[in-house]
């Protein structure tokens, strides 16, 4: 059954219109609370649930909905304030309860909104439990519990320190004999869930911090900042002469770096030297990195002069970390720079990210811009199509003969992928190869070929 409210990444949309609306959140918090009481092996104890958000204006319309669902269905709310997704992930697990649910868009505007689920260790749910949320939730079918009553109804408390906690966890998974002292480093939280906690990480692991967006107003959350505009902290970088840049999103799941030039450096670069280190130490499990069909060719060629595998995933760092799991693999991630530690965390952390990057760099006594060389991605290009539908894009005959074309024309030193946008009516389209000529050409031949048929 095709889910209805949950997509690649939970439930997202603009806020106070369906699906992200009031009633919508009210019932997603129903449908939770009775998820976990069904999973329940502890009888009829008071189940706790974590929530949290990023500081956009609709987190607070969204975390009293939420909430209201949960206390009706007769759980614990325990209410985290502004946190990082991450952060969220790991209160959950450490605090022993039984979900956490994260209110935040992530890269969207603020005029966005969305919902996120974590299980009880942190991870993000199954589909199988995403699709039976999707239809308590969505009124397909009727809850499985009846609403709590009298006494059996939940209440709601702040956790103290929550953001001071997370401090803590993040620091310690920095190597104890290194120190960040006499490094300057650009932080751009992108007026989000990071504004506090990032800059106070690397500030307390001895680094001087040069900090940006971190005043949140909820209206200014990615507002030309953070990872979907790199270049301010790259400038800022080279202005005031860092040896290190990151830009966060909004919820800080993924970062963006730039090299002491103020060079950028993605995610596929960043997993390519994490795991030749960790190679080096004997410690990347299963000799394999885990990452999505859109990672750069050149990753795939670099890990594999140095003896290591890629594994390719659908798009989404959930289908990254579900692959990471099954494999018993540590090290996954995209390029757009979800990076994901299993050793560490459960879920894409952008400052955890960075941490780790710096351990290298400090191990290795090298500058990012060598450390970086190791990928040499190959021409690669994406065009997204606005479509009016999404049928099977390999099945449409002008979109098939296209790509057949291209792959033709690339042979084995290049790739086609089309996929739809699992959050936007796109159709994406992205041709990589050796030849940046034929790259170019066929790709936009593609796209035409899309839009001819389904153009939105």
């Amino acid at each position: 059954m095709e889910k209805l409210l949950f997509g690649t990444d939970g439930v997202r949309g603009r806020a106070n219109v369906p699906p992200m609306t009031g009633e919508t959140a009210l019932a997603i918090g129903r449908a939770v609370g009775a998820l976990v009481r069904l999973r329940s092996a502890e009888g009829h104890r008071q189940h706790r649930i974590v929530v949290g958000k990023d500081p956009r204006r609709s987190g607070y319309l969204f975390e009293q909905a939420l909430s209201s669902g949960l206390l009706s269905m007769g759980c614990e709310v325990l209410l985290s304030g502004p946190l990082p997704t991450p952060g969220i992930a790991f209160v959950t697990g450490s605090m022993r309860a039984d979900a956490g649910i994260v209110i935040s868009a992530s890269h969207n505007p603020y005029q966005d909104n969305g919902i996120k689920v974590f299980d009880r260790h942190g991870f993000k749910l199954p589909d199988e439990d995403e699709l039976l949320l999707d239809r308590w939730a969505s009124g397909r079918e009727p809850l499985p519990l009846p609403l709590a009553l009298d006494d059996e109804i939940g209440r709601a408390t702040a956790l103290p320190d929550v953001a001071g906690r997370y401090i803590v966890y993040l620091k310690n998974t920095f190597p104890a004999e290194l120190t960040l002292e006499g490094l300057k480093i650009v932080v751009d939280c992108a007026h989000g869930a990071a504004y506090k906690v990032a800059p106070a990480v690397f500030a307390e692991l001895g680094a001087e911090v040069i900090p940006l967006g971190v005043a949140p107003n909820g209206r200014n959350i990615n507002d030309g900042c953070g990872s979907l505009h790199p270049e301010v902290m790259q400038a800022a970088v080279r202005e005031h002469g860092a040896q290190l840049g990151l830009s966060l999103d909004g919820d800080a799941d993924r970062v963006i770096l730039a090299d002491e030039h103020g060079e950028a450096v993605d995610g596929d670069q960043i997993l390519a030297l994490c795991a030749r280190q960790l190679a080096q130490q004997g410690r990347l499990r299963g000799g394999t990195v885990v990452a999505t069909v859109m990672s750069n060719l050149g990753l795939e060629l670099a890990l594999r002069a140095l003896g290591i595998s890629l594994l390719r995933t659908a798009v989404g760092d959930r289908h990254v970390v579900a692959a990471m799991r099954r494999g018993g693999f540590n090290l996954g991630g995209e390029q757009s720079g979800h990076l994901v530690f299993l050793d560490h965390g459960t879920t894409g952390d952008g400052v955890l990210a960075a941490l780790q990057v710096l351990a290298v760099m400090l191990r290795e006594g090298r500058p990012l811009s060598e450390l970086k060389r190791l990928v040499q991605p190959v021409p690669q290009r994406l065009i997204n199509i606005p479509v009016s539908s999404r049928p099977v894009l390999e099945e449409l005959p002008r979109v098939a003969a296209a790509a057949a074309a291209a792959r033709a024309a690339l042979g084995d030193e290049g790739r086609v992928l089309l996929r739809y946008s699992g959050t936007e009516l796109l159709a994406r389209v992205m041709v990589e190869g050796i030849s940046r000529d034929l790259v170019e050409t066929h790709c936009a031949e593609i796209a035409q070929a899309v839009a001819r048929e389904i153009g939105g």
